[in-house]
């Protein structure tokens, strides 16, 4: 059987595309692309392309919709689970992680990345004229998939959702034109880019705000997990009452014994506080003050060049096969505190590599002036579990272990989900409000009338009498 045959004719249609950088089940790279950043998601599209422009990503969508193809944008693949559940076999997933360019405007304090950039560069290009963006917490996390998601991040309670910083987005729509899409052109379009994720298009360029941002207080206190009880009751007042420069996360970490981890810390279950202050040292030494006493065995808050706050978070960098799962809590009082111990504390047997609670709350809670689909979070609190799956025995039991610790903390829920984080299918009108996504759900229908696009949270379009369809 060759190559041409055992791949979908129409994919193979598409081979020619993108200068040849189309690639199709059996051919010599087609293992290697498909890959996302989880790689412990199996995603077996019908073919994978590697635009360099915006021109290749148009006749890419153009040739799809010809052929009866679906288009999944991807960049980095840190969210492809929801992705790889929908089915594959007649999608081309689009990966635009050839388009990596950023360009920062210092006088303008703006900055433009290609639809494939990636947070570390963007984030050292900004911190040379002493600006931040409102990044996530890994420099190898897409600035496009993070921000059309909502993208909350070490700056967020003084300065909101990373979204909302979008000044303007260039995306190829469902008939392969190449819009610009900002608070003049393309208003409605802007609108829902701006957390309704990628069912609208494949984006190629993004522009978003800076902040006069230098420096940062910040940093991480650490104890031995048999501290974990009185940090997170300590943690847990502090946070709900602390003012809006302050964002911080609680973690419990099962650290692996691996030589790159460092000895003090290697092969150990610790508590976690780290976080940044957007304010002098002096104020950062009195919002800090109750936590530090409770004596802390590590402290490394001080004031740090801002591009230092894109690893601040230690997440795994380069491809990494994870489980996870998360949810959005009101509150954290003490029985939720109890159910959390319970599931991850130092008498549980996890194989959770991480049981973390994010400190929402501040601009997260305000809507933003202006802003897109996702203009605020309602919630206090943002709970993510993960665990290491470099088997499928260990991914079966992190998922378990992850799902056991969400479903403890279920009666503190909302309801409400945080897509950025959900790395399993879920139901993303849960994302929303009701308006909100019967406005999504037109746009859609709008820019995507034949249903093009595949997003790994998927808004419908809508029926004709105005209903979403399901």
């Amino acid at each position: 059987m060759t190559i041409e045959s055992a791949a979908n004719p129409a994919a193979a249609a598409l081979r020619d595309l993108a200068d040849g950088r189309v690639f199709l089940p059996g051919d010599p790279r087609y293992d290697e692309v498909r890959i996302p950043w989880n790689v412990a998601v199996d995603q077996r599209p019908a073919a994978v392309a590697l635009p360099q422009t915006a021109a290749e990503v148009s006749a890419l969508v153009s040739a799809a919709a010809e052929n009866g193809l679906t288009v999944a944008p991807q960049s980095t693949g840190h969210n492809a689970g929801p992705l790889a559940a929908h089915g594959l076999d007649d999608t081309v997933i689009v990966r635009t992680s050839e388009m990596v360019n950023v360009t920062i405007d210092p006088a303008r304090r703006s900055a433009r990345a290609d639809g494939g950039a990636m947070w570390g560069p963007a984030v050292e290009a900004a911190g040379v004229h002493g600006l931040a963006a409102l990044h996530g917490s890994s420099p190898d996390v897409g600035i496009a998939g993070y921000s059309l998601g909502g993208g909350t991040g070490w700056y967020a309670r003084q300065h909101g959702l990373a979204c909302n910083s979008l000044t303007a987005v260039e995306v190829v729509i469902g008939d392969g034109t190449v819009v610009r899409a900002d608070a003049d052109n393309e208003d409605a379009l802007f609108w829902a880019l701006r957390g309704g994720g990628g069912n609208f298009g494949v984006v190629t360029a993004m522009e978003f705000g800076l902040y006069p941002i230098d420096t940062v207080y910040a940093g991480m206190l650490v104890w031995d997990i048999a501290d974990a009880e009185k940090v997170l009751r300590a943690w847990a007042g502090w946070a709900l009452d602390a003012p809006d420069e302050v964002t911080t996360s609680f973690r419990i970490l099962r650290l692996p014994p691996l030589p790159e981890i460092p000895e003090v810390v290697r092969g150990r279950n610790l508590v976690m506080i780290d976080g940044a202050v957007l304010a002098s040292n002096d104020r950062g030494r009195e919002l800090l003050a109750g936590l530090r006493g409770l004596q802390p065995e590590i402290d490394t808050f001080d004031r740090v060049p801002a591009p230092a706050l894109s690893r601040l978070h230690m997440d795994p960098e380069g491809p990494t096969p994870a489980v996870s799962d998360n949810c959005m809590l009101d509150a954290l009082p003490d029985a939720a505190v109890d159910a959390f111990l319970s599931a991850v504390g130092p008498d549980a047997q996890s194989t959770l590599l991480i049981a973390e609670l994010r400190q929402l709350g501040g601009a997260l809670a305000r809507p933003h002036e202006g802003g897109g689909a996702v203009s605020k979070l309602d919630a206090q609190y943002a709970g993510f579990a993960a665990a290491i799956a470099a088997t499928p025995e260990m991914a079966a039991q992190g998922h378990a272990d992850a799902f056991h610790l969400t479903s403890a903390l279920a009666p503190w829920t909302n309801g409400r989900c945080y897509l950025n984080f959900a790395e399993n299918p879920v139901d993303p009108r849960t994302a929303y409000s009701g308006d909100t996504w019967l406005k999504l759900a037109g746009i859609r229908s709008a820019v995507d009338p034949d249903a093009v696009f595949l997003a790994n949270h998927r808004v419908s379009r809508l029926y004709e009498d105005g209903q979403p369809a399901a």
